[in-house]
């Protein structure tokens, strides 16, 4: 690629190869791409011209690829060449061009300039004047140009003329008032191809912020449409829970109906007098005549005449009506004989919960009555149309009615044990048995009609009896000998099951259950048999391995478990690991945890890949922890560890489930066995030893750090552990003497400093200062080194060379904050706000975005009064940073109370899951005396944010103020849980030297203190 500069300062690039292109090819693609001759070509190569052969290599003149070339044309000088006469025009016989005026190109017209009245005069011409020729006489009334004026009403008219426009002329957004000028000019090929020229411009510009200006365009519409959403948007979450709704509720929905009032027309009802004669034929319709008609008595009455008048008896009208509509709704019934068409089934459930409440109910009630009429008469052996019949009448409230209807269906259906459950449920308390007894007696063979006699008796003789009475007739049946075995005592029930398993030799519960009663050398008996009968249930084994391991032959368990599983592949039965790890859990719950272990060992691997087994086993161990399977994960763990002896990731997973449902005892013996395969693991060490020191065996986490020390002898990590030990168990000679061989090896940084803490504890300025300044000359970017420099300055009272080493510290460290924070305080200190001010400004200028430095400038404004200035600042901050809890918080402090919930709103929508944001809220409901949402939301922030003190303390105070000794303790339990660190207040309380020592409970109760005290300064500033 070859890059080329020509005159007119734009670039060609050329894709070509130096070492294959000659000078003669180079410049043929320039003539080729700029339309410059070969003959005016200049190209140079920095100060040097190319000058060489047509078929010299490019490369052979110096150039390279990507080298930069330059093209220059030569200005040749000399007069130019003599140019022919052109032919005299004729002009004066030819017509003159378009809009031509006489005179004009040498100013012979008038003009006024555009800031008098607006644009200058361009042509005589214009299309709204009056017509007038081109040098010709203006038509009659109009004055010609270069005569005189006329009179004062000439005047008036030609005024426009003068103006040398019109002034009702449209303005022009882009051309203005020019846009007349060449309104008559006539549009040539000129015109055209300029016209085509602009356009294609427009076209190539307008596709260069094309994509620009469609994302502002979507954005735009995007803000659009989350400020005014529409219908459907706005119900979109609701349509999609639609998709739950069950059928029932579906049909639970009313319909809308129309509610508009066009649709709404008053009906007038109106009311008239019925006439007598209208009554007295009704009466004459309704009465039955006795009497002879007289012609039929001219007949002899032995006869009826021919024209006899008709029959006027509505009540036989009104029976013949019912008796043809039985007889259609019989023949709608029955399209096949002896198949109904109709289902009654329906009925059996939507009679169920049918209530009669008005006119209309009863009605449909006639109605079914009367279709169920219907199927029972067309089909008598249909058993659910007897029991719809008999329900639809319990519904009614005939329940007389009811019971002679099932007991109809009881003749017709005799074989149908439904139809007799149905009429014992119908019958009365002292029917229900005799109902119930033939039953059994037509259906001898009906479980659930022995099951229902059972029920109606009222102690367990009665009951054992007639079950027992049911299994002489029913032998297989399961149902009937649980049933049995549930109201026998121990003896009884073992005799009973002996025989259940001979009856029903192919069920597992019975010869579970009887294995469960017998002796130990029994149940080992009848398990066998049961293997025998059964044998592709695992089940079996699984209650064998119990067995075993209740009667303490632990050694058996695995070898139970193994041999049941190789039988079961044999007989073709498929492991399924799920499965066999639900009976894992099964058995530790029943606590078989030998059981369980050995389900685990033998089956965890079935159907795993091997490259698959370490992810899919710890994540079977912790599904079983979420469940509290603890026995069952530790056994996965276990057996994980078998195979991956040396996986640390794994060794720390068992150590965490020990330590939190272990013993201390069980967690070092996991962790020497694991420090053994994985001597080089830091955190296996630190972990057995930190677990000693909780203990309180400060000899044992000595011993256990020196032997991590002999195994990786180079391990700050350790070094820093053993000085923490010796440093919190009050040996400050121990751990001084710890920091000293850890510098002497080439300690980092965090050597140092703990080496400064422990002379600033034991009061050694010197020594800290000595220590602090050979740091910094190590580690000069490492700023708590600085920062501590800082403050042992400041506690000697010497701010001149606190402030220096600050200075210092934010020379090497200009992105520290802390280091900021501490020379604005020292500043506000030594020189008031107005230094103060400009320190933040500075560290506000290098760390943009920064909430923490916003709000120190906030609270420093605070402290001087200036309220005003604070609230600018603030909202600046949140302009800034618009997602900070810390600034959101502070800001729901500052605004006055009445005005505090909008405030929260805003910083809820904001930063929902911040948890500065939550603890603010919390004090609004807390202030508000809602001690149960305020309670709800400290805990949500604890939960969020575990690791800062300053939520505990607040959450502490509040337990103290409003709860109850269970809640404050369990506050102060999970404090010391969580072993916070951070917090604002929470570390000025753990850092000063006084209470270094100091456990997390005497931290967090100090921490309440000093929150009492700034809430009650904070109240005597506003009273």
């Amino acid at each position: 690629m070859i890059f080329v500069k020509s005159f007119d300062n734009k670039t060609l690039i050329l894709n070509l190869n130096p070492n294959t292109t000659t000078f003669e090819t180079l410049k043929l693609q320039i003539e080729r791409d700029l339309g410059i001759p070969l003959s005016l070509q200049r190209i140079f190569l920095n100060p040097r011209r190319l000058i060489g052969d047509e078929s010299t290599l490019i490369a052979e003149l110096g150039v390279r690829s990507n080298s930069a070339l330059t093209l220059h044309l030569p200005l040749f000088g000399g007069m130019q060449a003599p140019v022919p006469p052109k032919p005299r025009l004729e002009f004066l016989n030819t017509k003159p061009p378009p809009n031509y005026v006489a005179g004009l190109g040498r100013g012979a017209t008038g003009f006024t300039t555009r800031s008098d009245i607006g644009p200058a005069r361009a042509a005589p011409d214009l299309p709204d004047r009056s017509a007038t020729t081109i040098g010709g006489a203006a038509a009659p009334g109009g004055i010609g140009r270069g005569r005189g004026k006329g009179g004062a009403e000439e005047e008036e008219e030609d005024d426009g003329d003068e103006k040398g426009y019109d002034e009702n002329q449209k303005f022009d957004e882009f051309e203005g008032n020019d846009v007349g000028l060449f309104a008559s000019a006539e549009y040539d090929e000129d015109d055209k191809e300029a016209d085509a020229v602009w356009e294609a411009i427009d076209k190539r510009m307008d596709s260069r912020r094309k994509d620009r200006r469609e994302a502002r365009l979507k954005q735009e519409i995007e803000k659009y449409r989350a400020s005014n959403p529409k219908i459907t948007e706005q119900f979109a979450d609701l349509k999609r829970k639609l998709c739950t709704l069950s059928a029932q509720e579906w049909d639970s929905i009313p319909e809308i109906g129309d509610y508009s009032l066009r649709n709404k027309k008053r009906r007038f009802e109106s009311f008239v007098p019925v006439p007598d004669t209208l009554l007295e034929k009704a009466r004459q319709e309704q009465e039955h005549v006795t009497a002879l008609d007289p012609r039929s008595r001219a007949a002899g009455g032995t006869e009826t005449p021919w024209a006899q008048t008709p029959v006027t008896d509505l009540t036989a009208v009104g029976e013949g009506r019912g008796t043809v509509l039985s007889l259609k709704l019989d023949r709608l019934s029955d399209s096949v004989s002896g198949l109904t068409v109709v289902d009654p089934k329906g009925y059996l459930t939507d009679l169920k919960s049918m209530k009669i409440t008005s006119d209309a109910e009863i009605s449909d009630i006639k109605k079914a009555r009367l279709l169920l009429k219907s199927v029972t008469q067309t089909n008598p052996k249909h058993p659910p149309g007897w029991i719809a019949a008999a329900r639809l009448e319990e519904v009614a409230g005939k329940i007389q009615a009811a019971r002679q209807l099932i007991h109809k269906g009881c003749e017709e259906c005799p074989k149908n044990e439904d139809v007799w459950l149905e009429a014992c449920r119908l019958a009365s308390p002292d029917e229900a048995k005799a109902v119930i007894s033939k039953g059994v007696k037509a259906i001898p063979n009906s479980v659930k009609l022995w099951m229902q006699a059972a029920k109606l008796e009222h102690d367990d003789v009665n009951k054992s009896r007639v079950l027992r009475k049911g299994l002489e007739l029913i032998p297989d049946s399961v149902r009937l000998w649980k049933a049995v075995v549930e109201l026998a005592n121990e003896e009884d029930a073992r005799l009973l099951l002996q025989r259940a398993v001979e009856c029903c030799p192919l069920h597992v519960e019975l010869w579970l259950a009887l294995a469960r009663l017998e002796t130990y050398d029994n149940a080992k008996k009848v398990l066998n048999k049961a293997r025998e009968k059964l044998s592709k249930e695992p089940a079996i084994w699984i209650t064998a391995a119990k067995l075993e391991e209740a009667n303490g032959n632990t050694a058996m368990v695995g070898k139970i478990i193994e041999r049941g599983i190789r039988a079961l592949q044999r007989e073709g039965l498929e492991i399924d690991r799920e499965v066999w790890m639900k009976e894992a859990e099964a058995a530790e719950r029943a606590g078989s945890v030998a059981t369980c272990q050995a389900i685990v060992r033998n089956t965890i691997g079935i159907g795993v890949e091997e490259e698959d087994r370490k992810r899919t086993w710890v994540a079977d161990a912790e599904e079983c922890k979420k469940r509290g399977s603890i026995e069952t994960a530790r056994a996965i763990y276990a057996h994980a560890l078998t195979v991956f002896l040396t996986k640390k990731s794994i060794w720390l997973k068992a150590a965490q489930l020990e330590k939190s449902h272990g013993t201390r005892e069980s967690l070092d013996a996991l962790l020497r066995k694991a420090v053994t395969y994985r001597p080089q693991a830091e955190v296996l060490w630190l972990m057995g030893a930190k677990e000693k020191w909780l203990a309180g065996d400060v000899p044992a986490a000595r011993a256990i750090l020196q032997e991590a020390y002999a195994a990786i002898p180079n391990s700050e990590e350790i070094w820093l552990a053993a000085f923490k030990l010796e440093f919190e168990n009050h040996e400050p000679e121990r751990a001084r003497m710890l920091l000293a061989k850890a510098r002497e090896r080439g300690g980092t940084e965090r050597v140092w400093m703990k080496s400064a803490i422990v002379e600033r504890e034991l009061g050694n300025t010197g020594e800290e200062r000595r220590l602090l300044g050979e740091g910094l000359k190590l580690f000069p970017s490492f700023f708590k080194l600085w920062l501590m420099l800082g403050q042992l300055e400041e506690r000697l009272g010497d701010f001149e060379k606190a402030k220096e080493a600050y200075d210092s510290g934010l020379k090497h460290c200009p992105s520290c904050i802390s280091l900021w924070l501490s020379l604005s305080h020292l500043e506000e200190q030594m020189n008031g706000l107005s230094k103060a001010r400009a320190v933040l400004t500075m560290a506000r200028k290098k760390n943009p975005q920064n909430p923490e430095l916003w709000l120190a400038a906030v609270r420093a404004e605070s402290r001087h009064g200036n309220k005003k200035e604070a609230d600018i600042l603030m909202a600046k901050a949140l302009q800034e940073c618009p997602t900070s809890g810390i600034l959101w918080a502070a800001s729901i402090e500052m605004v006055p109370r009445p005005q505090r919930k909008t405030k929260s709103l805003d910083a809820l929508k904001k930063c929902d899951h911040d948890p500065h944001v939550i603890a603010a809220v919390a004090k609004l409901f807390w202030l508000d005396r809602k001690v149960d949402k305020a309670r709800t939301w400290l805990n949500r922030a604890v939960t969020l944010a575990p690791d800062i003190g300053d939520f505990w303390a607040l959450y502490y105070k509040f337990e103290l103020q409003h709860g109850s000794d269970e809640n404050q303790k369990d506050v102060l339990r999970r404090c010391v849980a969580a072993e916070p660190k951070h917090g604002e207040k929470w570390q000025v309380i753990s850092k000063a030297v006084e209470n270094s020592h100091l456990p997390s409970e005497a931290i967090l109760k100090k921490a309440v203190v000093a929150i009492g005290k700034e809430e009650s300064v904070a109240e005597s500033i506003k009273g």
